[in-house]
């Protein structure tokens, strides 16, 4: 979704993992052997975030509240969502402006352009770490996004590769009557019947829009 704002993607080629092993930088492990290696590749990325603009897809998605109940389920953790506008966005992976104590992970503080820094301390005196769902954890809001896909009449699945789980699955708690849309430039076969729209999320979104134009169904996730 935010490739074309100018932020790389995790997998695609010339990716960040091309570049970063991930076991290095996003994993519980990797944190414990090197603080300070996680925490400049985060603090590089938040400031390469602050550097971006959201897209036209961005924007599309804030028009559709016009019209449309929207919710956003986002693997990505960058704020242009919240920046475009859009007001109700659910973030799974976590999010690059927000850092979290090692101790509470409930204790969330907002950075905004701020660095992590090691020695950075949270309210209860333990070193602050970026608010990410690294892989081995939990994701805690996933019940959270079953919800939302399984309530929404419209569900639409812009720019993943579909191979990233839980994620992945939530498909599969769309309802069955609800239309499915997949836009994406080169889009994987999945088992559920959708519509597929082969384009980049500016594209796509703006040709989502024309084909919702005059459609009786209200909520979209």
């Amino acid at each position: 979704m935010s490739a074309e704002s100018g932020l790389s993607t995790f997998r695609d080629k010339n990716g960040l993992w091309d570049n970063h092993a991930i076991d290095d930088v996003a994993s519980p492990e990797g944190w414990a052997r090197n603080r300070e290696l996680v925490l400049n590749f985060y603090n590089e990325r938040r400031r390469k975030m602050w550097a971006c603009q959201p897209n036209a897809g961005h924007l599309g998605l804030v028009q559709l509240e016009a019209d449309y109940d929207v919710e956003i389920v986002t693997q990505n953790i960058d704020n242009l969502h919240e920046r475009a506008g859009s007001t109700r966005v659910l973030h799974l992976h976590g999010e690059l402006s927000k850092a979290r104590s090692t101790l509470d992970p409930d204790l969330v503080s907002d950075i905004g352009e701020h660095d992590i820094l090691p020695g950075s301390k949270c309210a209860r005196g333990s070193q602050l770490r970026p608010h990410i769902v690294w892989f081995g954890e939990d994701v805690p809001l996933f019940p959270r996004a079953t919800e939302i896909v399984g309530a929404a009449d419209i569900v639409v699945i812009i720019g993943t590769s579909l191979s990233v789980y839980p994620a992945a699955s939530l498909i599969n708690f769309a309802q069955s009557q609800a239309q499915i849309f997949l836009i994406d430039p080169k889009p994987k076969p999945t088992k559920r019947p959708l519509t597929v729209i082969a384009a980049t999320a500016t594209e796509g979104v703006a040709q989502l829009i024309r084909m919702l134009n005059g459609s009786s169904t209200t909520q979209v996730a």
